[in-house]
Order: structure tokens, then sequence, then C-alpha cells
């Protein structure tokens, strides 16, 4: 066995209905006066809330999806002029993907809160959108210093987006089961990472308001955000920003309709991912373990239902094709992006390879 893996340094705090407290606490860690919170005009009242009694100069809410440069600008400069010297977000992953973006420039540190399972605040991961254009990178400024999670505060947010925002979650276990660093560590932690969300997403929609289910869907979040941090992105996620770029979709249900027919995808050719998915699952396969959980939530089914039209699917191939990853377990066509997209915009079993006439239907 040789392999190099890298640990992030950042400190994790898991206290259920002990937001404020714990943010408290760690702002006077961090020695911040001057505090920038970052969270959207849709949830306000509950950053005002975090934030009750900390040093805050700055309120921001312009928060907008694939973070576009010119919003970045605008946060940019604004931390800049009030003399930020912490970044607070509140929110899901474009709220703390604007955080990571002003953290890029600036090295500002972040404290990040989220409320629902995007995971970014456990990566070092950033994005930034230009003329329909997603790049994405790594940079250990973006990594928040600190992140608290608290149960409560991911309550508010709908079965329908819980699910959605869970499975983009999983999304980031399964792509770094042959992600191109990808090492043991990563997959024991992507591993545990499913278990954990297959055993809280079902109990999230079956008690919305139960705080069992969602600990579980944070626990699985931060697990599966570590091991996609250091194993880097693969094929679903390649795919997913080229889609959340070009055509600006919705994140989280992208992530949950695509996901399926990348496993579908790449199993038959990495086995030993395959069991260990299948394995985290409680599983014969890794499919029928994702398929089963997909039906027990609902999951979102088709691209079509968020906006794409079947010309973009097929507009796409081009640009996913040239973003594929060094070191995806198959080798990738254009016609495999052309079948794999014209099946998730439709909504097919992932299981099925369809002939042109039925990817038409």
């Amino acid at each position: 066995m040789r392999f190099e893996h890298e640990n992030l340094t950042q400190r994790v705090v898991f206290a259920s209905g002990e937001a404020a407290a714990r943010v408290r606490a760690e702002v006077e860690r961090l020695g911040a006066s001057r505090v920038m919170v970052i969270a959207s005009a849709a949830e306000a009242g509950l950053a005002e809330a975090v934030s009750a009694g900390l040093p805050v100069v700055l309120r921001w809410d312009e928060v907008v999806m694939h973070v576009p440069v010119e919003v970045a600008e605008r946060a940019r400069a604004a931390a800049a002029a009030h003399g930020a010297d912490l970044l607070l977000s509140v929110g899901g992953g474009s709220t703390t993907g604007l955080a990571k973006a002003v953290a890029l420039t600036s090295g500002l540190p972040i404290l990040a809160v989220p409320t629902t399972y995007a995971g970014s605040e456990a990566t070092s991961v950033w994005g930034l959108t230009e003329r329909a254009r997603k790049a994405t990178g790594a940079d250990a400024r973006v990594l928040p210093r600190s992140v608290v999670y608290d149960a409560t505060l991911t309550v508010p947010l709908p079965v329908p987006m819980s699910v959605a925002s869970g499975l983009n979650a999983l999304a980031h276990c399964v792509d770094a089961m042959w992600g191109p660093r990808v090492d043991p560590i990563d997959r024991a932690l992507a591993g545990e990472g499913i278990r954990a969300l297959a055993a809280g997403l079902p109990a999230v929609a079956a008690d919305p308001s139960g705080l069992e289910g969602r600990e579980q869907a944070l626990y699985g979040t931060y697990l599966s955000a570590v091991a996609f941090s250091s194993a880097g992105s693969g094929l679903h996620h390649k795919i997913c920003h080229v889609l959340g770029g070009r055509y600006d979709l919705p994140h989280a249900q992208t992530h949950a309709v695509v996901l399926p027919h990348v496993l579908a995808f790449n199993a038959p050719a990495a086995p030993e991912a395959e069991q260990r998915i299948a394995a985290a699952f409680g599983a014969d396969s890794a499919i029928e373990g994702l398929q089963r959980l997909r039906r027990s939530v609902d999951a979102p089914t088709a691209l079509r239902d968020y906006g794409l039209t079947e010309t973009d699917a097929d507009t796409a191939v081009q640009a996913v094709l040239d973003a594929v990853p060094e070191g995806n377990p198959r080798p990738v066509t254009a016609e495999d992006v052309r079948r794999l997209l014209r099946a998730a915009w439709r909504g097919a079993d992932p299981r099925t390879t369809s002939d042109e006439k039925e990817s038409r239907r």
C-alpha cells in the first residue's frame, strides 16, 4: 500500500440548537472584531439570530447561484470598504461559495454555518461563473477556518430541497471513490458518508421536523466533502459544473438527477469502488442501493423538469468532453456523453442503455 494523504486544517463543531452560542465562541477564538455576515435575503432573519451580539460591520444579502464574477467583485469591494476581518456565511452552497470568492482574493478567514447539505463548507474548492462558463479551483485560503453545524437550522429546508441537497452530498461521496487523487482514506470517509446519508435522508423525508435524520445527513455531508476535497472532482461534478454554468440549472437538483447516470456508467469499470458503494448502501450493487434510496425519498429524475432543453443536452456534449478528468475509470466518448445527457434529460432508468430512437422519445 503506497499513497499520500493531506488533511485539511479546519475546526468543526456539531451542536444542535446551539448555533448562536457556538458562533460567538468561534468568533472570539478567531479574534475577530469586524464581521461581515453573508446570507441571502431569504435567510436574513436566521442570520441575524445566529450573529446576535457579534461585532457586525456589514450584512451582505446579494447571493446568487453559481457565484457570478460580478457579484463576487461587489462583495469583495464591500468587505474591503468596511474593513472586515472575518466572513460569517450563513446559508447553503451559494452563500458559502460567495464567502469563498471574497476569501480567495482577500485572505479573510471564513466561519461557515451551513443550512443545507451542500458540503462546500468543508472543502478548499471554489467556483465562479463568467459568461456562462463555470470555473473551479482549489485554494487553501477559501477553506473555512471553522464550521458550526446545527441541525435545527436545516429544519426549515423543505423536504424536496433537503432530498436534492442530500443527494448532492452523496454525489461527493461517489465521485470521491474514483477522483483523480483518491486514496484509501478518502474511500473510507466516502463509504461512511454514504451510509450516514442513506440513513438520514429517508428519516428527514419521513419526519421533516425531527433532528436525528438531519443530524445524520449533516454528518454524512461533512464526511462527503472532506473525501471529495481530497480525492478531487470526478466525472459527475465536471458534468454538473458544465450544465450549471452554461444553463443556470439549480445546483442540487442537477446533481441529484445526474448522479445515477454517472454511477451506472462508471461502476462496471471500477469494481472495488462499486463494491464499497454497494456495501455502504447495504445492497447487492451500487446502482441498486442508490435507486432504492432515490425511490424512498422521491428524488428528482429529469433535467427537463429544471429548464434544460433537448437541444441543450446535445450542445453541452463537447464542453463536458473537454472537462472529463484524467483517470476516469473508463474512457469517455462524445457518444457516451450524449447518451448520458439525453438519459438524464428525459429521466430514463440509468441501468438501461438506450438506442438513438429511444433517446429521442
